[in-house]
């Protein structure tokens, strides 16, 4: 296939116009998909196209039906109904293998790699050796090399997935797509563990790879990203369509409303902080990787009684070390951290000193095969009204599960729901109504809106401003500068495991904010931290 419509010629044109829709050669339309699980409607008759050269973003809340409609797409899920034309060809793709000699590569949100192999090893598994029963590597070697400087998609091919940034991997998934030829690219959430500047890196390969003729689906949750790079724009809302439009007919209130049939606002509500006892206070803290390196360099932070403290960052910049060494999960090698005056340990939070929302909610936060009444209960089971005598008190298990549902507006059909089929909003609700039900004197949250759509967030940091206002003291560890900005009272800057400087949040401060992510040291707003 030629360079039929490519994005310079779509941007002249306006991608999505009805004009263009009806005269380009559709790479891809999906027809009037179907897809049931039980009573649940997934996919709701829904079509759906991409032009050659276009970056068509699939917009949409956790649960809208994005991923099931592109796992049809790719062949790990089959519909109901409907029909799929690939270069107005009918075709049907039962499988993965199928998807990719037809063209389609995937990306998938959690990524397909084997970490004890090279990044050569993964691009050629699975790929047929001209030389069988031998493995010939100089060829493709070559090749994706090749690849990768063609496509800025720089990677070393003889690392071990397992040392690779996850922006590398994320790389490296895309030239394995390439590598096998494909046409038309499913991105899936794709942006949802880069920092910033991986994102930009990202979406100029996007353009690259939409310049050369390739279809590109980007799933997100992200207005301003979708707002960024896309062309065209398909809302899902509870498996249906609510509409397309070109991406420049596009506001934020616009796509908010077609996601959540409201607008949705994170603007900054909380009223200046009032200076109280300090309820975290870490002084020259130090300590290692799981590697062994330096993690934490001599970090000292204080966090006051009804204080949001928003910490961002690359990630990888300490954070993680910063958050279990405060939630008493990895020794520190110098200095010292107390909560209202007592050093960290795993107790604290069987008593109620400490909330953690830890960054990965499916492997550290949640159990996916207990029910969401067992999930609510993981820190209190042990102890009265949920045991006695050693036997756990369903009845009281599930009469709690159901006041917090209610409480917390977590959706699913009851207590008894497995966890692991909930949408990721009611997922991170789930944990934050376990780690605050309590009434922590500390909260601690690490990438709490990761991989949530634009309504979850807003629910979610809500939920988060309410602890504050109540009088916890919040540490909130984001990559997500706009909702570190609305949410916290301050915001530290992490970069190489030191604190660079804090700053207000103050919209005009992002330049800042943007120095001392990449290790610049600016004065220190207040006494809430050191700079290196």
């Amino acid at each position: 296939m030629g360079r039929i419509g490519c994005r310079g010629n779509q941007e002249k044109a306006g991608v999505g116009s009805t004009d263009q829709q009806s005269s380009a050669p559709e790479l891809l339309r999906m027809e009037r998909i179907t897809k049931r699980f039980g009573d649940l409607v997934a996919n709701d008759e829904v079509t759906f196209e991409v032009l050659p050269g276009e970056i068509h973003a699939l917009l949409g809340e956790n649960g809208a039906g994005k991923s099931t409609l592109m796992k049809i797409l790719y062949g790990l899920q089959q519909p109901d109904s409907g029909q799929i034309n690939l270069d107005r060809r009918p075709v049907t793709i039962r499988s993965p293998h199928e998807a990719v000699s037809l063209g389609i590569g995937m990306v998938h949100q959690k990524f397909m790699l084997v970490p004890n192999l090279t990044a050569l090893e993964n691009v050629v598994l699975g790929v047929s050796s001209p030389r069988p029963p031998l493995l010939e590597l100089r060829d493709p070697r070559r090749r994706l090399m090749k690849l990768a400087e063609e496509h800025e998609l720089a990677i070393d091919p003889d690392v071990p997935v397992w040392q690779l940034s996850v922006g590398a991997q994320q790389r490296l998934e895309i030239l394995k797509a390439l590598y096998r030829g494909a046409r038309l690219l499913i991105l899936d959430e794709p942006t949802a563990v880069l920092a910033p500047v991986e994102v930009g890196q990202l979406f100029r390969v996007m353009r690259l790879l939409a310049a050369e003729g390739r279809g590109i689906v980007f799933i997100s949750h992200k207005l301003s990203e979708v707002k960024a790079v896309s062309d065209r724009i398909t809302v899902l809302r509870l498996g249906r369509v609510t509409g397309s439009l070109p991406t420049a007919a596009a506001s934020p209130s616009i796509l908010s409303s077609m996601m959540v049939g409201r607008d949705v606002s994170l603007e900054r509500v909380s009223p200046p902080v009032q200076g109280d006892a300090p309820i975290l206070e870490l002084q020259d803290v130090s300590c290692l990787t799981d590697r062994r390196t330096p993690g934490l360099d001599s970090v000292s932070l204080t966090v006051r009684r009804g204080e949001i403290v928003g910490v961002a960052g690359v990630d990888g910049n300490g954070q993680r070390e910063l958050v279990e060494c405060i939630a008493g999960l990895r020794p520190i090698t110098g200095g010292r951290i107390a909560i209202q005056g007592r050093p960290p340990k795993g107790a604290l939070r069987t008593i109620g000193l400490l909330g953690l929302i830890p960054e990965d909610r499916h492997e550290q936060g949640l159990v996916g095969d207990f029910d969401v009444a067992e999930n609510l209960v993981l820190r209190a089971y042990g102890r009265r009204p949920f045991s006695a005598f050693g036997f756990l008190r369903w009845n009281h298990i599930r009469s709690h599960a159901v006041e917090q549902i209610d409480a917390y507006d977590i959706r699913c059909p009851g207590p008894e729901t497995k966890v692991h089929h909930l949408s990721g909003g009611n997922q991170q609700k789930v944990i934050v109504a376990r780690e605050t039900q309590e009434d922590p004197a500390l909260l601690v949250a690490a990438q709490p809106t990761r991989g949530l759509d634009v309504g979850a967030v807003e629910s979610v940091l809500n939920l988060i401003r309410g602890q504050r206002d109540r009088g916890a003291a919040v540490l909130l560890v984001s990559t997500e500068l706009p909702e570190l900005f609305a949410v916290s009272d301050r915001v530290v800057v992490m970069h190489a495991g030191q604190i660079m400087g804090a700053v207000p949040p103050d919209p005009t401060r992002l330049g800042e904010v943007g120095e001392m992510m990449m290790g610049h040291t600016i004065q220190v707003a207040g006494d809430g931290g050191t700079a290196a």
